[in-house]
């Protein structure tokens, strides 16, 4: 899934280091705008620069702000932040200057690519055309949506804004000082900016076998099967493609009709519904969920192998890499979340309150009576995703027993127990979920393995529709679509191995009541989507309480061999729930511009 043709280093490197040089061309970096129009490469710089900067966080980090994690890092600014200095000057998720820097570049890019000569034969130079202003309007939907996450919200007399649209370049003469837009005019954007994208981009980037498959609209200005494999053939695999531009639509409406926005935001849950289904509906529905999507990153064979094929699971993706850097994906997050004993330093731990919210495995929760839930031996007959996603004491893990309990394993050691020494649990627990066990951090003998970086999953587009279906229409109504939010939560439940030998029992028995099925589904998508960075955000835009204090599970062993289990706070949340389900602009940027009102309650 390779960008070929996409990221020129040199151009990267040197012209386009940081927005500054946008407005100040470095002195060893002197060619203007005309170079663009017979240098496809250099031109394409700019739209290198949008992808090389996208907002995803794909390695597990913003969790640990959350009631479903800390970090044993005692220097993190999550640490900071969650324990109350989040501020309008100290803000560790801000995403202002990375967005607005990309849909700069994006910007200047889209006044261009209709001047640049993409080719020399007529119609390669439209489809060349079509395609990257396609990619370059999907790209500036996409940050612009990441903005709105971050930095949306209500101000102080009333009004529900976004951010300032800026459609055209920014050069020196520009005037700075734009006014904040409604979040109904941010959307509105958004959308357009996306349904041109899918107009103008194919679904997805494959080579054709036939002239006869080449779109109408190409056929008639005379294109070549090998020009249309050349601009849209499986070569651009990874880039923004029709599919991917659907699925951003589909998330984008999801954050507009939550609860933080809903009332001003001009998007519906059924509207959102319907655009997650049009990505469902492409892979058949609820058949098409992946067996294997809730594991996909176990799948180590197809992931080794993921050049002669994908994982159906994963919508978009970055490039693979076996690296053994400190920032590569390769080994780090097992070089940091492993257990002590593994070589890790723990770095991200589990909290007590993710782990009560993994159902039992008849499909009750465990705060039913129906569960059968034990307090001595709390980990028994627990939904699977529990032993999937996260090591608990006593778990086996690259062939050992990990002991995160105040007592030594079978060898004697103790530091896997919880605050053992520094890089040990904080909460009795870790990390498990996106971790290879056939890696070694083992600094005299390294061994680091195929991981890429995932940005969009089919499953959390699953629960996208469940969420925003069950709103519209209730539990079990499907609007025009052939599915309900029930039919999704049934299949993940059942793919996870959730009440498989009682029907569901539990999914039953809330099917028919709207707000249970809510619930459930939030459940569904904390558990399915843990440790991806989503609950973060998704607290705030159900405008859910924020400040939960962590838990976590003491072990101590009884002179008899038994275990005692004891829940302890670890670590409080300190959040303002009045207004922190918005986060704040930049401080500089709001006392040096007058015209942007700042969201209510930050300085």
């Amino acid at each position: 899934m390779k960008i070929r043709n996409i990221f020129i280093v040199a151009i990267l490197l040197s012209a386009l280091t940081a927005c500054d040089d946008v407005f100040n061309p470095a002195i060893e970096n002197n060619r203007g705008e005309d170079a663009m129009y017979t240098e496809p490469d250099y031109a394409q710089g700019l739209l290198g620069y949008a992808y090389a900067i996208l907002p995803y966080e794909t390695k597990s980090s913003w969790d640990v702000a959350t009631d479903d994690a800390v970090t044993n890092d005692k220097s993190s600014d999550y640490i900071r932040m969650a324990q109350g200095q989040w501020s309008a000057s100290f803000n560790p998720v801000s995403q202002w200057d990375a967005r607005k820097c990309a849909i700069q570049y994006d910007n200047l890019f889209l006044s261009i690519v209709d001047k640049v000569e993409w080719s020399k034969i007529a119609s390669r130079q439209q489809m060349f055309v079509d395609k990257l202003k396609g990619e370059a309007l999907g790209l500036r939907a996409l940050h612009y949506f990441y903005l709105l996450m971050a930095h949306g919200g209500w101000t102080a007399d009333g009004q529900c804004l976004g951010v300032p649209i800026l459609l055209q370049p920014e050069d020196g003469g520009s005037n700075f000082n734009q006014p904040r837009a409604s979040f109904a005019d941010c959307m509105k954007q958004i959308f357009a900016d996306l349904d041109a994208a899918i107009d103008l981009l194919p679904t997805d980037f494959a080579d054709i076998k036939s002239a006869s498959e080449i779109p109408a609209k190409y056929q008639a200005i005379n294109a070549e099967m090998g020009g249309y494999n050349l601009v849209f053939g499986h070569a651009n695999k990874g880039r923004m493609s029709g599919r991917i531009a659907e699925a951003i639509r589909a998330q984008a409406a999801l954050l507009a009709a939550s609860p933080a926005y809903r009332d001003a935001s001009g998007v519906t849950s059924e509207q959102a519904a319907n655009y997650a289904a049009v990505v469902l509906q492409r892979v058949g529905g609820v058949a098409g969920l992946d067996p294997q999507g809730h594991r996909w990153y176990m799948q180590t064979t197809a992931i080794d192998d993921i050049q002669n094929g994908e994982i159906a699971e994963i919508l978009w993706r970055g490039d693979r890499t076996n690296g053994t850097d400190d920032w590569d994906l390769g080994i780090d997050q097992e070089r940091k979340n492993f257990p002590p004993t593994l070589y890790g330093s723990g770095r991200l731990n589990p909290s007590q309150n993710l782990v009560d919210a993994f159902p039992a495995a008849n499909g009750y929760p465990i705060s039913d009576t129906q569960s059968g839930y034990a307090e001595s031996n709390p980990y028994l007959n627990r939904d699977p995703r529990l032993s999937e996603y996260i090591i608990y004491n006593g778990s086996r893990y690259r062939g050992k027993s990990i002991i995160t309990g105040a007592y030594a394993d079978a060898d004697g050691k103790t530091d896997d127990g919880m605050n053992a020494i520094s890089t040990s649990t904080r909460t009795g627990y870790y990390l498990k979920k996106l971790l290879r066990s056939d890696c070694n951090p083992d600094p005299s003998a390294t061994n680091a393995q195929y991981h890429f970086p995932v940005r969009i999953r089919y499953t959390e587009l699953f629960l996208t529709y469940a969420e925003a279906a069950n709103d519209a229409w209730g539990p079990t109504g499907t609007g025009t679509n052939a599915f309900s939010a029930y039919d999704v939560i049934k299949a993940i439940r059942k793919r996870a191995g959730v009440g498989v030998t009682n029907g569901d029992a539990y999914l039953e028995s809330v099917k028919s009541n709207q707000d249970k099925m809510t619930e459930l589904i939030r459940n569904e998508r904390r558990i399915e989507l843990c440790f991806e960075n989503k609950r973060f955000w998704d607290l705030r835009r159900w405008k859910m309480p924020l400040d939960e204090t962590v838990t976590g599970m003491y072990i101590t062993q009884n002179a008899d061999g038994s275990l005692k289990y004891e829940r302890i706070d670890v670590e409080p949340r300190v959040f303002d729930n009045s207004y922190m389900c918005h986060g704040p602009l930049p401080s500089g940027e709001v006392l040096k511009w007058s015209e942007l009102k700042q969201n209510q309650g930050w300085r």
